[in-house]
């Protein structure tokens, strides 16, 4: 996996990309076949912004989030994104397969 993290109207440190790379691994532990991810840190006024695009094979996926600290922007985005790889991953499941599974046992 790539992971590529950018501010926007903020400097990017070590530490705020040293703690997205090790929020990003929790969603790898859920889905392996992750191409790249694209991560972009906002400061607008107030508010913080976390914004991210996950490219997986066949698709992308793509969250935001905005809170009153930056840290807990990127938590709250990868809380969402943990949420959408789950679903992408259940929708990629073939359901079919399964069902032919359950009837072939109770025959």
């Amino acid at each position: 996996m790539q992971l590529n993290v950018t501010g926007h109207h903020v400097e990017v440190t070590p530490a705020l990309r040293g703690y997205v790379e090790k929020k990003m691994e929790r969603i790898t532990r859920h889905f392996d076949h992750l191409i790249d991810v694209h991560c972009v840190l906002t400061v607008e006024k107030l508010q913080q912004k976390a914004e991210a695009t996950i490219h997986v094979s066949g698709s992308s996926i793509h969250a935001n989030a905005i809170e009153p600290d930056m840290y807990a922007a990127i938590d709250a985005l990868t809380d969402k994104l943990d949420r959408c790889v789950k679903k992408h991953k259940e929708k990629r499941r073939d359901h079919h397969a399964a069902e032919a599974q359950k009837s072939a046992r109770l025959i």
